[in-house]
């Protein structure tokens, strides 16, 4: 991208605006360009627009765009509601694992729709930390679609994913509290590597009344 309306840089920043502002082709030379952070592709003169670099998922050197898994994730259950899905990646003992964050429908919240997210032979029992359906079902989506293993699920009331103005969802800010052990989750599960600052049991799903 380039232009009189792109900006010359970041104030007192050498480095970071040079490798933001001063981008170069790499055959031609031409430039300098402003990198954008999306990713696409050309294909007949056409320009396709498939992500963004800071939120590419990379997963066992495989490279996952958030937003297919997101599209995966809220058609693996009737309880998921559409467009409230954010996937996103943390470091875990030098590994990057995934982790999803899924609002429930309105309907999914209340004490009477609880069984029908719980598996059956699990449903007497709170002190045995049942795993919900909808958790089963998005790891089994996500490995058969992506091969890939889920590191951590929370399912979160309607309206609980931030979003920009625009309802773009912050994967950033979802990570950030997600690693800060602060939220508010109507049931998690998280595998036996355990996240720096949070707080989710391991091996089994906590669920929270």
């Amino acid at each position: 991208m380039a232009g009189p309306s792109v900006a010359q840089g970041y104030w007192n920043r050498p480095q970071e605006t040079a490798d933001t502002f001063l981008a170069q082709v790499a055959d031609t030379g031409e430039g300098p360009f402003l990198r954008t952070g999306d990713l696409g592709f050309l294909r007949h003169g056409e320009l396709f627009i498939t992500g963004r670099h800071k939120e590419l998922v990379i997963i066992a050197g495989r490279n996952q765009y958030p937003h297919d898994i997101e599209w995966t994730v809220e058609r693996s259950h009737a309880a998921l509601r559409p467009g409230g899905c954010a996937a996103f990646s943390v470091d875990i003992a030098g590994q990057e694992r995934l982790v999803v964050l899924a609002e429930l429908q309105r309907w999914a919240h209340t004490a009477e729709s609880h069984d029908a997210l719980v598996s059956p032979p699990m449903q007497q029992s709170r002190e045995s930390l049942p795993t919900s359906a909808a958790v089963r079902a998005i790891r089994q989506a996500i490995a058969q679609v992506h091969d890939v293993q889920v590191y951590a699920v929370a399912l979160l009331k309607t309206g609980s994913i931030p979003k920009t103005s625009s309802g773009k969802i912050q994967r950033h800010v979802c990570r950030a509290l997600f690693l800060a052990g602060a939220l508010d989750a109507l049931a998690e599960w998280t595998t036996g590597f355990q996240a720096p600052g949070h707080s989710g049991q391991t091996h089994a799903p906590t669920e929270n009344s």
